[in-house]
């Protein structure tokens, strides 16, 4: 299952165009891999308490069946947000469970911390997303444990753990190998999960590997390695364009993607890999369009190894989102127009140029007279369509569409469980 997070209708137009321009097209007669699926549709994505949804609760929606709160993980509409005595009995069960309960391999994908919103929710149980780590935890709730503790000491058999989030599984005494210093605020004031990890691995005589930079991730041998934990941030990964792709850099999604594919399916009883383009969602957020769409490519470029890799008659592959953001293409740009500049061939009523893409609030670009250079820079501030700006940009309530490659694709779980329940 692939999860591009916020990759609404208008980022996967958007990104179409940009892929097709990256290779010297005009662009809107570009595809993106997954719009060739011959099976489509659309998802209403809100919470049972929210028109507009959060990561957390349309996690649980389209992993675990069920709708629930904004901001909860992996449990049902009977929790309450922030409360721990109310976690008993509200704790639902993921397709990750449901794969392991019929012999599968099941593995993780991430570009943003594994213990963000959406992984969280196939494999963790709690009433706040934001509980990463010990050192998150409210100190006045009891009974509840982090989400990091809970994805290394509960869930012992995901074979493949890719992504960030490094400072939620070290220890205050272990020293970050990639920062050479120690994050107080956030490191473990108990203990070394990926000691832990790597000590029940050797104590099942597992054939297993820990990587935290890229030349570590290249050597693991996919033919013979059981277990995979790569944590290659101390937050969330790279944006692909800073991506280090040096040795001591991160690997891509893509190569984790292939990576993890290489080991799950050495399983005869079949796998459930969940991969997810989670900086696609923080592009939106900062309103940086061209960090976005960049993500969004890069989530392509991994939809299309898995299906260079897999077998249509017996391999689901389902491409989705979990919701939009209010990101939009306006104005009449001629066709081939720069995606990512200034409208060619119009000016706005007020005689000033403007750019197709906007956001419907978010951080302000601070220039006013906007230049196509300055327009196509990564860091550029897509502009901000309203009288004032917040100070992040938030998520968008429409319904987000999903795609579908499989003979039997009847049987898929995604479709069954995105509609959720309430």
């Amino acid at each position: 299952m692939f999860l591009g997070d916020g990759m609404g209708i208008s980022t996967v137009t958007a990104a179409r165009i940009y892929k097709g321009q990256l290779n010297g097209q005009t662009g809107e007669e570009a595809e993106m891999t997954f719009e060739k699926f011959p099976y489509t549709g659309f998802i209403k994505t809100y919470n049972t308490d929210q028109q507009v949804p959060d990561s957390a609760g349309t996690a649980t929606a389209f992993l675990c069946g069920v709708k629930s709160k904004a901001g909860t993980v992996g449990v049902d509409d009977n929790v309450q947000y922030s409360n721990c005595s109310t976690v008993q009995g509200a704790e639902v069960t993921s397709i990750l469970d449901w794969s392991l309960a019929e012999g599968k391999s099941v593995g993780l994908v991430t570009t943003t911390r594994v213990t963000h919103a959406t992984p969280a929710a196939a494999y963790a149980h709690a009433p706040r997303r934001s509980w990463e780590g010990d050192t998150s935890l409210d100190s006045t709730q009891k009974g509840c444990t982090d989400i990091a503790y809970q994805l290394i000491k509960d869930n012992p058999d995901i074979q493949v753990i890719l992504g960030g989030g490094r400072r939620f599984f070290l220890s205050k005494n272990e020293t970050d190998p990639e920062a050479g210093t120690t994050y107080t605020s956030y490191q473990r004031r108990d203990t070394s999960l990926v000691q832990e990890w790597i000590q029940d691995k050797q104590n099942r005589n597992k054939t297993h590997a820990y990587a935290w930079k890229k030349e570590e991730f290249d050597a693991i041998n996919p033919d013979n390695t059981d277990f995979v934990l790569g944590l290659f941030e101390s937050s969330h990964m790279q944006y692909e364009h800073l991506r280090d792709k040096t040795s001591d850099g991160e690997p891509s999604l893509q190569e984790m993607t292939i990576k993890a594919i290489e080991i799950l399916r050495r399983n005869t009883n079949g796998y459930f890999l969940l991969v997810e383009g989670g900086r696609i969602d923080h592009g939106h957020h900062g309103t940086y369009g061209r960090r976005a769409l960049e993500e969004t490519v890069m989530f392509d470029k991994a939809v299309s190894s898995a299906i260079d890799m897999t077998a249509e008659r017996d391999t689901l592959i389902v491409v989705t989102a979990d919701h939009s953001h209010v990101f939009a293409m306006g104005g009449y740009p001629a066709r081939g127009n720069n995606i990512l500049g200034l409208v060619e061939n119009d000016i706005a009523d007020d005689g000033m140029p403007y750019t197709s893409l906007v956001y419907g609030n978010g951080q302000v670009q601070s220039t006013l007279q906007l230049q196509t250079d300055e327009c196509c820079a990564y860091g550029f501030r897509d502009p901000c369509r309203r009288g004032h700006s917040c100070l992040c940009q938030r998520s968008n309530g429409s319904p987000v569409d999903w795609y579908t490659r499989a003979e039997l694709y009847s049987s898929c779980y995604g479709i069954c469980l995105v509609c959720g329940t309430q």
